[in-house]
């Protein structure tokens, strides 16, 4: 997916960064504002997977590192919940400014804590959704351990969390404790999602249940079953944007708000890829397809690879050209299976390969003809796979022309 880095100034005058996740089109259908876990920053794993899946969606996201995280400018230790509300309205202002209000709020953890909080000051967000979110602001206390007895008696005090130190002052939890957390839950007024884990081992489920207790309709809950906390897995925080920007759809399109088209022509194929692993999303025409690497080659396993597609295409073209010619004559063809492996192998391995030095593709592709078909018949239609079109190109001398665009 496209990204563009932006930076822009929060309330007190610091500068905050943030990626902002666009769709291949460059033409989004709506704007998100992602705010991620407590002490994490915009680039957090979690992060990088939602705002992908979201832009697979049509819809742009903004993920930002709260002031003295990340990129951004300031010191943590004189951060409180209440600023990181500021900076999220901050963030809000940014994206109307120069994109469009952003509609949908996310929150992971204590950020979903922040986005439910921001949605009264965001007036454009229609829908809100948090990520193991506790459903009071002070529940994140508990995390800084032996710390808080030292931080409430000295004033302040180092904490060691996920490896990372972080200074804390007591104006951190005084701010905490001074949460209107039920009322803001209550008065919410837009549509809610609640993505918990049972498995959640920082944040109990029954954080979701008192959130979700809380709020008025529309409201929905969303299991994610053995997920930890920090969605480390991917294929958990895949899961969640894949499931965000269904959910969502719902609610831009009440809005009026049209599905995303594709960015290619007819005729044309459009392949991009971002910065995220080796997923790449292809537009043929007004169709969508995506490819990929296996994880052992270091990608995502979200699609076929390349050879994939290819021997795909074969098997495609295989199918309609004995399915066009068995329509053609009239034959009693029920259907067609094509199945297809690829390989390389050594050119004097291949009987056909005298002149070919080094490895070449090697094809194989079986046919399975149901039908009552003669054996005459099943013999032509065999002959006729070769004259697939595909089948001609993979055999035949290509010619393609690669330039840079002006």
């Amino acid at each position: 997916m496209p990204g563009i880095t932006v930076r822009f100034k929060n309330v007190t005058g610091q500068t905050l960064a943030g990626r902002l996740d666009t769709p291949a089109n460059g033409a989004p259908r709506a704007y998100a504002l992602y705010a991620p876990c407590f002490t994490c920053g915009k680039d957090v794993r979690a992060a990088v997977n939602i705002g992908r899946a979201l832009a697979r969606e049509g819809i742009a996201t903004l993920r930002f590192d709260f002031a003295g995280l990340g990129e951004s400018e300031g010191s943590f230790a004189d951060t409180t919940f209440s600023s990181n509300v500021a900076d999220l309205q901050a963030a809000a202002a940014f994206l109307e400014r120069e994109y469009a209000a952003p509609k949908i709020l996310v929150g992971h953890s204590l950020g979903g804590a922040a986005v439910l909080e921001a949605a009264h000051l965001v007036p454009s967000s229609v829908a809100v959704a948090t990520i193991g979110a506790p459903a009071n602001p002070e529940h994140v206390a508990g995390l800084l351990g032996a710390a808080r007895k030292t931080i409430e008696t000295a004033g302040e005090a180092d904490v060691v969390l996920v490896g990372r130190r972080f200074h804390f002052k007591k104006a951190f939890l005084d701010d905490l404790a001074s949460r209107p957390w039920r009322s803001n839950l209550r008065g919410l007024r837009k549509a809610l999602l609640v993505f918990h884990s049972p498995a959640d081992d920082t944040v109990d489920i029954s954080n979701a249940a008192e959130i979700f207790g809380a709020a008025l309709h529309p409201k929905s809950f969303v299991s994610l079953n053995e997920a930890d906390h920090l969605l480390t897995k991917e294929t958990d925080s895949e899961y969640v944007g894949l499931i965000l920007g269904a959910w969502a759809s719902k609610y831009l399109g009440e809005l009026g708000m049209q599905p995303l088209s594709s960015p290619a022509t007819d005729g044309e194929v459009i392949a991009h890829i971002g910065e995220e692993h080796y997923r790449t999303d292809i537009y043929a025409g007004p169709h969508r397809l995506t490819a990929d690497e296996p994880r052992d080659a270091g990608g995502t396993d979200t699609g076929p690879n390349p050879y994939g597609l290819l021997t795909a295409a074969l098997g495609a073209c295989t199918s309609i050209t004995v399915r066009m010619y068995a329509d053609r004559k009239q034959w009693p063809l029920k259907g067609l299976k094509v199945r297809l492996t690829h390989d390389k192998v050594y050119a004097q391995d291949c009987a056909d390969c005298e002149d070919r030095p080094g490895k070449v593709d090697s094809f194989e592709r079986v046919l399975e003809l149901e039908g009552d078909l003669s054996p005459e018949q099943r013999q032509r239609l065999l002959e006729i796979a070769d004259k697939c079109p595909v089948h001609n190109t993979l055999t035949r001398s290509s010619r393609i022309v690669t330039r840079l665009k002006d």
